[in-house]
């Protein structure tokens, strides 16, 4: 049990299958058989299940959001060659594809529980806490068919399929209910291989792509530790409320200033700027500008289209003109 004590009807201690999948369903029993280590005593209780419910709710939602937001994206119509993706996407194929082989490593060695964790890692750490979030934007503010959108979905669809791919031996009711809505015409899911790779060719430049990114999760995570802190002492709402300085040292401050005005859809404020210093130090301020009705970021040139009293420059571009240019993230 739960305690580790062995399981026996005189104690009341007997968790029956049964209950779990009547009560839980048949998922939440799998990805429990898949999320213990066979090698020692297998332990299970209400509050253990309850975690597992807990992680199952994520991996949902993580394909939720995937599912949603590639259903007007055609890869045969729509994809985007990986040298003109925009650099956050490139970076996060590679991260996709480095989960994914450790993923397709310990299936090989029949460490059901390690892929677990890498995919509850990836879905709710890579994805949830970065990635998709920063992706919002994108996705729902620039235009429909714009290249930048066209970008992050390209990389979401391979993610998508292969996220299937790899959860369908032990998720196989999920992976197969979602493969029947993004393909009705495929007989099933099983039918389907591992790819080795993200399906999209080589990388350019992985080395300095990865180098560069590492510096800049680095300090997203400090400014994000920095925003919480003015949120709790009441100096700013939602982070888009907020205004953040960066000083940075020689590399960090060349890969954050390389972003120019992209970096503050990394940071998810309404403006960032980065200058030189000996340490890292960031500094929160309240925006003093508008909200846009939008987007939500707070911006100067809010109002400036009279035709549009409450959208912000980009926001009439992106819906009456010829829409913003992205090239970083």
């Amino acid at each position: 049990d739960g305690q580790g004590k062995k399981m026996s009807k005189s104690k009341g201690n007997v968790v029956a299958p049964q209950k779990v999948w009547n009560g839980l369903g048949a998922e939440v029993l799998r990805l429990w058989v898949g999320a213990t280590d066979y090698s020692g005593d297998l332990s299970i209780s209400d509050e253990i299940l309850k975690r597992i419910v807990e992680g199952y709710r994520r991996i949902r939602n993580t394909l939720r959001f995937l599912l949603a937001n590639t259903a007007d994206f055609d890869a045969r119509r729509d994809a985007v060659a990986v040298a003109e993706l925009l650099e956050l996407d490139r970076y996060q194929l590679s991260v996709a594809n480095a989960y994914f082989e450790d993923m397709r490593s310990s299936y090989r060695k029949y460490e059901f529980h390690q892929v677990v964790r890498q995919l509850q890692l990836y879905c709710s750490e890579e994805l949830g806490g970065f990635y998709l979030d920063v992706l919002k934007d994108r996705l729902y503010t620039t235009a429909s068919h714009s290249a930048a959108r066209r970008s992050a979905q390209t990389v979401l669809a391979n993610i998508r399929d292969e996220l299937l791919k790899l959860m369908a031996p032990i998720l196989s009711f999920t992976a197969e209910e979602a493969w029947r809505v993004l393909y009705p015409d495929d007989a099933t899911i099983f039918a389907h291989v591992w790819k080795t790779e993200c399906g999209l060719g080589a990388i350019p430049d992985l080395d300095a792509l990865t180098r560069k990114w590492s510096h800049i999760v680095e300090v997203r995570n400090a400014v994000l530790k920095r925003l919480e802190e003015a949120r709790e002492r009441g100096e700013i709402g939602s982070s888009l409320a907020a205004e953040v300085t960066i000083a940075a040292p020689a590399d960090v401050y060349e890969a954050l200033l390389s972003l120019s005005d992209d970096l503050r859809f990394v940071m998810i404020t309404s403006s960032a700027k980065v200058v030189r210093g000996d340490a890292l130090a960031i500094e929160v301020t309240p925006s003093p500008n508008v909200k846009c009705a939008r987007c939500w970021h707070w911006r100067s040139d809010v109002g400036a289209d009279a035709a549009h009293p409450a959208l912000c420059a980009r926001c009439v571009a992106n819906l009456f003109g010829e829409g913003e240019t992205r090239v970083f993230a």
